[in-house]
């Protein structure tokens, strides 16, 4: 482990074990992540680095561990935080002009805990401003770029988090999720994503898109990596009146306990249908990878699921027009097009088309419940297509079929995000032109170690994890 590349490639699992043993030091971390930033500053990965400020925190970091005083494993871990989520006097864009010389005055409640577990915040990463769009083209920090291939998109709208740690500029990252945005990132750049179950996580001094789907959640290289970082994140918060009672348990606890009996439910008309072929590929054979660890693949019907993709755009298009309208009125000009655009349509909208779909989420949150004694997780596609040019807004999945970005890159992430359950992108594969693929694991409420258990055998069984983008091409 002599070069910066070498300490790049560590997991956070392993970096956490050598900095604890004192085979390395937080501050080499740091150096290696900064440097790593450096590198791919044509990708467009963040929006604020704090290369002095990370350097100070890792050396007091050093100091306590030196003295006996270790806070747990993200101790001395640099972390990378996207640009929504509150840093006290540290800008805070959300990606956007109208908030660009905006300090709060508190951290987000994730970041303080992230904090007070010892980690280190490398910067803020870029994404699609205010989290309201999938491509991460940002107008006013650039159009953030695809590690395996700067001509693709790299899909938001945590786009920088999913980048900067699939090019292994940090150990972990946080994005936000409302109808995807932390799951398509992590399935496009090739990397694991959770997003927990509604509740589950404070959002407490993040920046809002929809507030009854918004959720952080951790990115990271492996499910065991985020599991870690989830360990930190998780819990009941006052400040937040949406945050859950439930209690919390150890993320870590069930990740070498297989799949042995475990129940994988599938739709099949629904999670397997109109999919690029590489796609509907790879997924197929990562079920059959769990099936040979002793899972069993049960098929279920779901009468409603089809109509989750209007759903998910009425409320994420309300929702956000209610919390933009005072700026949407008197500063209309500093909104990029795209989100300015979708702001305005979601002020068309109609009260009526709000509350049929707020009660088109019941009725499939139900359905979902119901299924849930009969199968323990749900598998399927993140997306049904692999990272698209930068600047399309429309993608090919049936050939000769184009269609409108912002709804097919939903299709399967927009039930989670309906129903409020808890899902997590496994890396399970790569196209002929070596862009990665995503499967989606959905769980019942407040059932994210499920999850992680699912993914970790999966991950002790493949290596897609390991494999990291070719940045000699930057």
């Amino acid at each position: 482990m002599s070069t910066h590349d070498d300490l790049a490639e560590l997991t956070l699992a392993t970096a956490s074990e050598a900095v604890a043993s004192g085979e390395l030091s937080p501050v080499e971390l740091v150096e290696a992540c900064l440097r790593r930033i450096e590198r791919i500053d044509p990708l467009h990965a963040y929006i604020s680095v704090y290369a002095d400020e990370s350097l100070q925190v890792a050396r007091a970091a050093e100091t306590m561990i030196a003295a006996g005083h270790r806070l747990g494993p993200l101790h001395g871990i640099p972390i990378a935080l996207k640009d929504n989520i509150a840093v006290a006097g540290r800008v805070t864009t959300a990606g956007s002009k109208i908030l660009a010389d905006w300090e709060p005055d508190a951290d987000a409640m994730v970041t303080s805990r992230l904090k007070g577990a010892g980690a280190v915040i490398l910067g803020k990463t870029n994404m699609h401003e205010f989290a309201w769009g999938g491509t991460s083209a940002n107008p006013h920090f650039g159009a953030v770029r695809n590690p395996w291939n700067p001509e693709r998109f790299p899909a938001g709208s945590s786009g920088g988090s999913g980048v900067a740690v699939a090019a292994r500029t940090c150990y972990g990252a946080l994005g936000t999720d409302t109808g995807g945005s932390v799951r398509l990132p992590s399935a496009i750049n090739g990397i694991a994503g959770l997003r927990p179950t509604i509740g589950r996580v404070s959002n407490a001094g993040v920046i809002p898109l929809a507030w009854s789907m918004d959720t952080v959640g951790p990115m990271a290289r492996t499910v065991a990596d985020c599991a870690i970082m989830f360990n930190v994140i998780a819990g009941h918060d006052p400040q937040d009146a949406g945050s859950a009672r439930a209690p919390v348990e150890d993320y870590t606890a069930d990740l070498h306990r297989g799949v042995e009996g475990l129940r994988i439910g599938v739709i099949p008309d629904y999670f397997f249908a109109h999919l690029q072929k590489p796609v509907h590929d790879a997924v197929r054979e990562a079920l059959k990878v769990l099936e040979e660890a002793g899972a069993q693949v049960v098929e279920v019907e779901a009468k409603h699921i089809h109509g989750n993709i209007s759903a998910q755009l009425t409320i994420e298009a309300a929702e956000p027009s209610a919390y933009h309208q005072r700026w949407l009125r008197e500063r209309p000009e500093d909104y990029g097009d795209d989100v300015r655009l979708l702001l305005e349509v979601g002020e068309t909208l109609l009260a009526t088309h709000y509350i049929q779909a707020q009660r088109y989420r019941a009725l499939l949150r139900a359905e979902f419940l119901d299924a849930f004694k009969s199968v323990d997780v749900f598998l399927c596609p993140t997306l049904p297509f692999t990272a698209t040019a930068i600047g399309e807004v429309l993608v090919e999945i049936d050939e000769g079929a184009p269609e409108d970005m912002l709804s097919a890159i939903m299709q399967f992430t927009g039930v989670p995000s309906l129903t409020g359950l808890p899902s997590l992108n496994v890396p399970c594969g790569f196209d002929d032109d070596g862009l990665p693929i995503g499967m989606q694991v959905i769980g019942g409420p407040f059932q994210e170690a499920t999850l992680f258990r699912v993914g970790a055998a999966y991950q002790a069984r493949t290596d897609f994890h390991d494999r990291s983008p070719d940045l000699d091409r930057l």
